[in-house]
């Protein structure tokens, strides 16, 4: 049973809960991994978890270390008007993936995904609730398009940035939001 109080030294907590929180979720998923299991595996009270990082989702971004919140996410593509949708989402994602400090991580992440199950069904279910579901109710759409749309993007940010094919690597990215944002904003409007 966890401890009730405060624990000395913040920082050590903090990383002990992170450490918690990767064992369960690759244990269990993102579906199956708790509060109260990340908690228990790291010897603290819930609240801590809390404390420390909010919602089930903030610790996952956290010690997953995601380079884009969804929380933040998902309210910056809704945001705006529904015809501009594929155009907001093309830049959206073409500025997280344009800069180094979120490419990088991005990068590690779908190495992980590509040779590893367990990282598969964490993202799967991540990413299914908390980004692709939020933004197709939100918009009113089916996910299905969601997820055709996610997908169109992740093969424009595999020719773009890894496999670095010409002369889409090196394309403007208005030309990019030009090119593909109607093609986004076809499986939003159908």
């Amino acid at each position: 049973m966890a401890r009730a109080g405060r624990r000395p030294g913040q920082t050590e907590t903090r990383e002990q809960i992170l450490t918690a929180a990767r064992a369960q979720f690759a244990a269990l998923g993102y579906d199956g991994a708790t509060i109260r299991g990340i908690a228990a595996e790291a010897s603290v009270n819930p609240a801590l978890v809390h404390h420390f990082f909010g919602t089930k989702e903030q610790v996952f971004v956290a010690a997953m270390q995601l380079p884009v919140d969804p929380a933040l996410m998902v309210p910056t593509l809704l945001d705006g008007p529904r015809a501009q949708f594929g155009e907001r989402m093309v830049r959206f994602f073409l500025t997280v993936w344009g800069n180094p400090d979120t490419r990088e991580p991005f990068l590690a992440l779908m190495r992980s995904v590509m040779s590893n199950e367990q990282a598969v069904r964490m993202l799967r279910q991540f990413i299914s609730r908390t980004v692709l579901a939020k933004v197709a109710d939100g918009l009113g759409v089916p996910r299905l398009r969601m997820a055709a749309a996610a997908s169109h993007l992740i093969g424009l940010a595999i020719v773009r940035y890894i496999v670095a094919v010409e002369p889409l690597a090196s394309a403007d990215d208005d030309e990019i939001v030009a090119l593909v944002g109607p093609v986004v904003q076809h499986y939003v409007d159908g």
